[in-house]
């Protein structure tokens, strides 16, 4: 399929789903579809499996049939109630999914009943049905899988942005991703060989070295038991061109130090926030306390750039967020970026999901699916 908006015939009405409810409704009631709910800031079970009603897509929106969903640190952090400008409880979390348009509403000219769509949200896409408005949706490309969709949105813009839009990327440089082996660090190896000669540092635990080398990581390291800035130095005494800091803290300093002239740390995250099932309010205050700061004057005598990178925050910006999915869905229909999937988990395994990511088992993106995956796409122990 092109990324190009597929044709709809004109004065197309509002089309009713192509598939059969989830559950049967009444008459005159919208049918009942799962949900994960969030229910109170907390540990794992406060996401829940719950039913919801959904209506038909108002004007310029689409029904969308859920066959896949990204979780995300930022789902983490959501649950924990540490993430800003949150609905009011209880709520559905989730920012990404991909799925089959089945309704219309009325205004959308550029989708129609069958298209494959993924889907970018602030919340509330871990559903098996969505209306959501038709500009946050993005045309999969032919050959991509729903899992694989849902693995693109979140991680692929935010590394693709704060490596080239903010990092100005440029071949023989070298690169320090933190958590390397997540779904941003997986997109970010991925767009980095995009680049010639690009040189990539990237921290993980020990037992996922051998996949960062063979993804194109030159230089694993190891941060449980290593001092990365040491190691980073070794290699490369005068450090590197652009840091992506995830971290927060006191990590944001050592990123500043470690760069060249000319260098650029992007910071797009606090993890070091997140030190278990619940909000650690010890952990929040040796953060925000260590938390890097410094004022324009030392930039100019340093020659360095600190930029910081929400996704969650450009959640108008359609039209910019659509120029870097085309790019990101010519970059696969080229074969140069492919989602990497580390596990399928059923909306039913959600606090297991959440619990294999949080504790760092994944390499690549962990997915959820409305119903249990297919036997061959389940999770493997690491």
């Amino acid at each position: 399929m092109s990324s190009e908006p597929a044709p709809v015939a004109e004065a197309t009405p509002p089309v009713q789903s192509l598939e059969p409810p989830v559950k049967a409704a009444s008459s005159g009631e919208a049918p009942e579809h799962r949900a994960l709910v969030l229910t109170g800031f907390g540990g794992y079970e406060k996401v829940k499996v719950q039913t919801r009603r959904s209506g038909s897509p108002g004007p310029g929106e689409l029904s969308v049939r859920v066959r896949a969903c990204g979780l995300n640190f930022a789902d983490v952090m959501m649950r924990q109630g540490l993430y800003d400008r949150l609905p009011s409880l209880p709520f559905c979390p989730g920012m990404e999914c991909a799925g089959t348009v089945c309704a219309v509403g009325e205004e959308v000219r550029d989708r129609q009943v069958g298209d494959k769509v993924m889907i970018l949200a602030r919340t509330g896409l871990w559903q098996e049905v969505v209306n959501v408005p038709a500009v946050q949706t993005f045309l999969m490309p032919e050959g991509m899988s729903f899992e694989e969709a849902a693995a693109l949105p979140v991680n692929y813009i935010t590394a693709y942005m704060i490596l080239f839009d903010f990092g100005n990327l440029r071949p023989n440089q070298s690169v320090l991703i933190h958590m390397a082996a997540g779904g941003v660090g997986t997109a970010a190896i991925q767009l980095c060989k995009t680049v010639e000669n690009v040189t990539i540092f990237g921290t993980a635990s020990a037992s996922k070295h051998d996949s960062l080398k063979e993804s194109g990581v030159a230089h694993p390291i190891d941060y449980r038991t290593m001092d990365y800035a040491e190691e980073v130095r070794k290699i490369s005494p005068k450090g590197v061109d652009i840091v992506m800091d995830p971290l927060g803290g006191s990590d944001t300093s050592k990123a500043f130090h470690l760069l060249k002239p000319m260098g650029k740390v992007i910071t797009y995250g606090v993890a070091n926030l997140i030190t278990g099932q619940k909000k650690n309010l010890m952990a929040m205050a040796k953060t925000w306390w260590n938390q890097f700061s410094i004022n324009a004057i030392q930039l100019l005598h340093h020659n360095k750039a600190v930029c910081g990178y929400d996704l969650g925050n450009m959640d108008e910006e359609y039209k910019l967020l659509t120029g870097v999915v085309l790019k990101l869905i010519n970059l696969y229909n080229q074969g140069k970026i492919k989602p990497k999937i580390d596990s399928v988990w059923s909306f039913d395994q959600v606090a297991d999901a959440m619990k294999h990511m949080q504790e760092k088992k994944n390499v690549g993106k962990v997915i959820l699916v409305p119903e249990a995956p297919k036997e061959e796409s389940k999770k493997v122990e690491n």
